[in-house]
C-alpha cells in the first residue's frame, strides 16, 4: 500500500464531491463500522489476553464486525455488484471459507483440552474427595498425571490425536442443506492429517493488502469495510490457532495494518502481545497459548513433583500441602468444565455463519449478474 494514501480524507470523511443523501448515509454507517471495531478491539486490549473469556469476546467482535458487514452490503448492493467493488467481496467470500477448516481444527483441539479437562478431574477426585489419603489413591492420581503430561507433549499431530479417526463436524446432519451447502467439505469431514494450520493461515493471509486511493474513491469507501472484514477473519483464525492445540500451529503470518485506520492500534498492539507471549520462554514449546492450558501445565507439573515426594504413612503437613494444592487443581478444572462448551458452541456458530454469509453473498451476487 502507497505510504501516501490517506484514509482520513479518502475513506471516512469526505470525497471531494457534493454529498447527496444516499453518500452521507454510506459514509454514516462506514463511520459507525470502524468506530464499533475500534471500540470491540480496544475492549479486547483490557482483557484477559488469551484466555477462554477472552477468545469468546473475541469472537463476539468476529460476528459482530461480519453482521455489520453483510449489512452495508445489503444497504448498498448495487454498488457490490460494480466493479472493482464486486472481485474484492467475492474474494472477502472465498477467503472467508478458508476459515472453515480452521473452525473444525480448533473443535477438535477444544476436544483435546476436554480430555485433559478429565484427567485433572481424575487427580481430584482421587486426592481431593477422600478423608484419608493412601498409596492407592496417589498411584490413580500419578498414572493420570503421566497420561496428561503424555498428551501435552508439543507433537505436530497430536491435536488430532483424540478424533483422528472421526468424520464429523459441525453440521450435526450433513444432509440438512445438502441443496445448498454440498459443495462444502467441512461441513462433513473433519480436517485431515495433512492439514496444516501453518499453512492455512498462509493461504488466508495471501492478497490481504489495504485498497489504494483510487480504490477507495471509486467504491466510496466500501474498499476499506472489505479490507477491515479481512483483516478482522485474518485476526480471529491467526488467534484461534495461537490459542488452541492444532495440526501443525504456526504463527509467522504477516499481519500489518495502516496506523490511521480507527482499529489498526488496538488490532496490533493484541498482535504484538500475543507474539510476545509465544516467545516466552516457558510457552515456546507450548500446544497453545490459551491462559487456561499454560495453568494445566503448572498444576500438573507441581502436582507431579508433590506425588514424587510423597511417602507413607503421609505426614499432616504433607498432607495439608496436597489438599492445598487440590484445592488450586479445582480452581482449574472448573473454569474449563464451564468454560469449553460455550466457547465449542461459539467457534461452531462462527463456522455457520460463514456458510451462510459466503452463500448468500455469492447467491446476490449471481442475481445481479443474471438480471444484467
Amino acid at each position: 500500500m502507497p505510504a501516501t494514501t490517506d484514509y482520513s480524507a479518502t475513506g471516512f470523511s469526505h470525497f471531494g464531491r457534493p454529498m447527496d443523501g444516499h453518500a452521507d448515509s454510506l459514509e454514516a454507517e462506514l463511520e459507525s463500522f470502524h468506530r464499533n471495531l475500534a471500540d470491540r478491539f480496544l475492549d479486547l486490549c483490557s482483557d484477559d489476553l488469551l484466555s477462554v473469556p477472552w477468545i469468546q469476546k473475541l469472537l463476539d467482535a468476529f460476528l459482530s464486525c461480519q453482521d455489520d458487514f453483510r449489512s452495508i452490503l445489503f444497504n448498498h448492493r448495487s454498488m457490490v455488484f460494480r466493479a472493482p467493488l464486486d472481485r474484492m467481496v467475492s474474494d472477502y467470500f472465498e477467503r472467508s471459507v478458508k476459515g472453515l477448516d480452521v473452525c473444525n481444527a480448533i473443535r477438535d483441539g477444544i476436544e483435546q483440552i476436554r480430555q485433559w479437562q478429565k484427567l485433572l478431574e481424575i487427580v481430584h477426585v482421587a486426592l481431593g474427595n477422600q478423608r484419608s489419603l493412601g498409596e492407592g489413591q496417589f498411584r490413580r492420581a500419578k498414572k493420570a498425571l503421566i497420561d496428561l503430561a503424555i498428551g501435552m507433549l508439543d507433537d505436530k499431530d497430536s491435536a488430532a490425536a483424540v478424533t483422528s479417526h472421526r468424520n464429523r463436524s459441525f453440521g450435526r446432519n450433513p444432509n440438512s442443506n445438502a441443496r445448498n451447502l454440498g459443495h462444502f467439505r467441512s461441513l462433513s469431514w473433519s480436517v485431515s492429517r495433512s492439514w496444516s494450520a501453518a499453512r492455512q493461515l498462509q493461504a488466508i493471509a495471501t492478497n490481504v493488502a489495504a485498497p489504494r486511493a483510487n480504490e477507495v474513491v471509486a467504491t466510496s469507501g466500501l474498499a476499506v469495510a472489505v479490507y477491515a472484514a479481512n483483516s478482522v477473519l485474518l485476526f480471529a483464525m491467526w488467534a484461534l490457532v495461537a490459542a488452541i492445540p492444532c495440526q501443525d500451529r504456526g504463527l509467522q503470518v504477516h499481519f500489518s495494518v495502516p496506523r490511521q485506520l480507527p482499529w489498526a492500534g488496538p488490532m496490533m498492539a493484541l498482535h504484538e502481545k500475543i507474539m510476545e507471549e509465544s516467545k516466552r520462554r516457558d510457552r515456546r514449546n507450548s500446544c497453545g497459548l490459551l491462559k487456561e492450558i499454560h495453568e494445566i501445565e503448572k498444576c500438573s507439573r507441581v502436582m507431579s513433583e508433590l506425588c514424587d515426594s510423597v511417602s507413607f504413612p503421609i505426614s499432616e503437613e504433607k498432607e495439608k500441602e496436597v489438599r492445598q494444592r487440590v484445592q488450586e487443581l479445582s480452581i482449574i478444572v472448573e473454569a474449563l468444565r464451564y468454560g469449553l462448551d460455550p466457547l465449542e458452541r461459539q467457534v461452531r456458530d462462527v463456522f455457520h455463519r460463514i456458510v451462510r454469509s459466503r452463500t448468500e453473498g455469492l447467491d446476490s451476487l449471481g442475481r445481479a449478474n443474471y438480471s444484467e
